[in-house]
């Protein structure tokens, strides 16, 4: 699936993954391969995503998220 993760600056990450955890206002959620379609605030916390085999980390204040068509689209502050 691909990530993509945006700040209103900058595109902080872009590319394939196997798995992103973010934290949603609800609770922390883990997005895989073909979810369901969803739409998420995200609160202030850290988002972990997966690629090759290697989890990276990064922090936020807070945003949105999108997921459709094994695309998972972040928007950050």
């Amino acid at each position: 699936m691909t990530l993509r993760l945006i700040s209103p600056s900058d595109v902080v990450f872009e590319g394939t993954v196997d798995s992103v955890t973010l934290p949603g206002s609800l609770g922390s959620f883990t997005v895989l391969p073909r979810h369901a379609a969803l739409i998420s605030t995200l609160v202030k916390g850290r988002i972990v995503y997966s690629s090759n085999g290697q989890d990276h980390e990064v922090a936020t204040d807070g945003g949105l998220v999108d997921v459709l068509n094994d695309v998972v689209s972040v928007c950050i502050y």
